[in-house]
């Protein structure tokens, strides 16, 4: 009885080993049966029949160019995705948005541009989001995080970044980790928001002594450590071209309102001296 309990059980094994290993991609190696790695494998789009259940799926190290704007519509179980040193320029708005369980995401080291509203949907479950060393990577919408509440970690280093809204870091509730160092920043204005955010929170930057902006006049780059609040005190009187339009559309309101307010005096004073003069007129013929 003991044999047939082990011949069972080999069986049983070599038909889950045979099942795995034929759901696995061909190019691609399997170690367990929620795990997919495609890692360095010269690919250059997503490869197929990747089985429904992974959890795991490891796509470093290839040329891929874009991810299919349905790909993860399938893959509901997915929490761990790793697309680093590929050659994405951009993820679509919404690709993101149907991975419900993601937890990992690795977008760093591709060629992205820009970091737009939308690209992430609102993944809850996003713990840790890693998009730095993209070299074309220049520009990061205030709201892209937006509905992200459970990220821990952003890796934003090594980009082309020289401004950011303080908008897209704020609004993230559970941020823990913040790594910026390695851009181009720009100590003008722009950057004075920023800066107070960076300082009010320097126990979320790792590396905040590594940091460092370009002087707008002579291009001067200087540690972030070597300036204070005071440093942007002239920023602080600087009208921004939507305060300036607010001033001049408040100015215009004031006077068209000044304007009616004064016809419509002027009508009722016009109103009432001809009635007046109609009632003495009236009383004058009644005397006669």
């Amino acid at each position: 009885s003991c044999v047939c309990w082990h011949q069972s059980i080999l069986i049983l094994l070599s038909s889950v080993l045979w099942t795995w290993g034929e759901n696995c991609p061909a190019t691609c190696l399997c170690p367990d049966p929620h795990t997919v790695d495609c890692s360095g494998r010269g690919l250059t789009h997503l490869p197929d029949e990747i089985p429904l259940d992974v959890r795991r799926l490891l796509l470093a190290d290839n040329w891929i160019l874009r991810i299919p704007s349905d790909f993860l519509v399938l893959y509901s179980d997915l929490v761990y995705l790793d697309l680093r040193n590929n050659s994405l320029s951009h993820i679509e708005p919404g690709t993101l948005s149907s991975s419900s369980r993601l937890v990992f995401l690795d977008l760093g080291s591709n060629n992205l541009t820009e970091i737009p509203k939308g690209t992430f949907g609102e993944s809850r479950s996003l713990i840790k989001l890693r998009l730095g060393n993209n070299p074309y990577l220049s520009m990061v919408s205030e709201d892209a995080f937006l509905g992200l509440t459970s990220l821990r970690e952003l890796e934003l280093e090594r980009n082309a970044l020289s401004t950011l809204k303080v908008g897209a870091l704020s609004q993230l509730p559970s941020l823990r980790v913040v790594r910026l160092e390695g851009n181009p920043w720009v100590c003008n204005c722009n950057f004075a928001s920023l800066f107070t955010w960076l300082m009010d929170n320097s126990h979320k930057l790792p590396n905040v002594e590594g940091m460092e902006c370009s002087l707008p006049m002579d291009g001067r780059r200087i540690s972030l450590a070597q300036l204070s609040k005071d440093s942007f005190r002239e920023c602080q009187a600087t009208l921004t071209l939507t305060d300036l339009l607010i001033i001049i559309f408040s100015g215009i309101s004031v006077s068209v309102v000044a304007i009616m307010t004064s016809f419509f005096l002027a009508s009722t004073v016009h109103c009432f001296q001809r009635w007046s003069k109609g009632t003495k007129g009236d009383e004058e013929e009644s005397e006669e």
